[in-house]
């Protein structure tokens, strides 16, 4: 089965969409999802998105608040970039129907850690959810976007799966898993742009949702694109910890708006002692703090109290985190709430240039799957929304602007499963799959040591060799796709980081504590 279209789009979040309803005017473009169309990680997003809207805020503070969360590595040309582009993004999502809360007439603002200023524009603490609706809601009126939900993307399709093969390395589309029809199709396009996210779900704890398994990363790698700073895995300071429920994060802005981080045992507030920004902090800076708490004490969390704020201030800025919490026994205007750090986003990803262009002629990439030069060692907060506007954008008009230099398809070959069968041990897969969580989690967490990096790697390398082996012989399913894109992602991650001998941004290793006086990306290729 074979579908053509102008330009393919993987992934159906705020990157994605954004990129489709800019090209939809020229083009047909199709939005494919793993799962729903909802299931981003966009959707996801209780924070807000950063911008330079207050009265005294200027664009500099801003950019020099992202360089400084980012420990010298970012690209100060994209940097500008994004920031400049910012205001400009927050009014076409007003546009698009977006209730951001108001004070007044204007934006009501609130701070995350790391901003000088008051610049996140939010809907509630339900941001992510607003924007996902709104822009679904909008390509949904678009006659020229197709939105295809269930569709699990296996690998790019370039000249060497072309009937006539060649070397070529210009991407022609990819083969994705039909989960209704349960085969293989083939997608071909003149332009494909990967907007899939990030490696959350290579760890244990992950605020990540359930699709987060690396897959753009992985298949631009094995299309032979570069893939930078893996090493970089930033950990959300606070998740809910609570042994039924997984991965219900806590908003930053909690923080932002007078939240108290305390240490259960001694009752103390601790952020002082590691930091003079104290709960506003950047993110790396308070998980280490957290960790450090929690493994020194011996505790299973430590608290973030906002109780001492009105309770209708509390229940008006974060009535989802309320209302959810009540459900599980903790009202949070009166009692603290248990948490702990879990892996929150990918600052690494694949390789791409101010207009989104990868290493590979044809192929696009925007958002959590890239390392655009945005985020450096550590994403500042509330970026990263903003980094999905901005690059879905630039990208749909880089693709327009060069459409005449991007090659039709030539005639593919279709997926061949004659020579596998069905599996008679999927219990293989979920139990790898957990062991590989597990010990990224403890030897490729918060604090590393050069001798736990060694370890995780004797491990990826036979797993390795294990899921090849299982994939020569077994016919594709969603979880064996997502597992290979794993073992790719956890082995990226660990071969960065036992390459970068200093501790920067997100990268702490108790083997080099200091900063090298030169800041250098960590660069991977094919």
């Amino acid at each position: 089965m074979s579908k053509a279209f102008d330009v393919l789009i993987v992934g159906s979040g705020a990157a994605g969409l954004t990129a489709a309803l800019n090209l939809a005017e020229h083009r047909k473009v199709a939005v494919i999802a793993k799962g729903a169309m909802a299931e981003s990680a966009t959707n996801w997003a209780q924070g807000g998105i950063a911008a330079v809207l207050e009265e005294g805020d200027t664009f500099e503070a801003h950019v020099n608040d992202t360089m400084i969360a980012g420990a010298g590595l970012n690209d100060r040309e994209v940097v500008d970039h994004v920031v400049g582009k910012a205001p400009a993004a927050i009014a076409r999502l007003a546009e698009l129907g977006v209730p951001f809360a108001t004070d007044g007439d204007a934006l009501h603002l609130t701070r995350e850690g790391g901003h000088s200023h008051r610049r996140i524009v939010h809907v509630a603490d339900a941001t992510g959810r607003a924007v996902q609706k709104a822009l679904e809601t909008a390509a949904a009126k678009q006659p020229n976007i197709t939105l295809i939900p269930d569709m699990v993307a296996i690998d790019l399709i370039t000249g060497r799966h072309a009937t006539d093969f060649s070397t070529s390395g210009h991407v022609h589309g990819l083969y994705a898993y039909n989960r209704a029809k349960k085969r293989v199709e083939t997608l071909t396009g003149r332009a494909t742009l990967l907007a899939s996210g990030g490696a959350g779900r290579a760890y244990l704890f992950s605020t990540a949702p359930r699709g987060a398994t690396g897959d753009g990363i992985a298949m631009a790698w094995r299309a032979g694109c570069r893939v930078s700073n893996m090493e970089f895995m930033q950990f959300h300071p606070t998740c809910l910890y609570n042994l039924d429920v997984k991965n219900f994060l806590i908003t930053e802005a909690v923080r932002g708006e007078g939240g108290r981080l305390v240490n259960p045992r001694t009752g103390h507030r601790f952020m002082a002692g590691y930091d003079d920004r104290g709960e506003l902090a950047p993110r790396d800076i308070v998980a280490r703090a957290i960790d450090n708490e929690i493994k020194r004490d011996g505790l299973d969390y430590v608290w973030l109290d906002i109780s001492h704020r009105e309770p209708d201030f509390v229940k008006a800025h974060f009535p989802n985190i309320h209302e959810r919490l009540l459900g599980l026994g903790i009202d949070i205007t009166s009692a603290p709430i248990p948490v702990v750090p879990a892996q929150h986003y990918t600052c690494g990803g694949v390789v791409v240039d101010l207009a989104g262009r990868t290493d590979a002629r044809g192929l696009y990439a925007a958002g959590e799957v890239t390392q655009s030069g945005l985020h450096g060692a550590n994403r500042l907060a509330s970026n990263s929304l903003l980094e999905c506007l901005v690059f879905g954008e630039t990208a749909a008009r880089d693709i327009i602007t060069r459409w005449d230099e991007l090659a039709p398809a030539p005639p593919i070959r279709t997926w061949d499963e004659s020579r596998v069968t069905d599996s008679d041990e999927e219990v293989v897969i979920h139990q790898i799959w957990g062991e590989i969580r597990r010990f990224m989690w403890n030897f490729v967490g918060i604090v590393r040591t050069t001798k736990r990096l060694e370890r995780a790697k004797r491990r990826i390398d036979m797993i390795r060799q294990e899921v090849a082996e299982y994939y020569r012989h077994f016919r594709v399913t969603p979880d064996l796709i997502e597992l290979r894109n794993l073992v790719e992602v956890s082995d990226l991650i660990i071969r960065s980081a036992l390459s970068r001998h200093e501790s920067r941004g997100l990268h702490f290793t108790l083997d080099h504590p200091e900063a090298l006086p030169e800041p250098d990306d960590t660069m991977l290729v094919p």
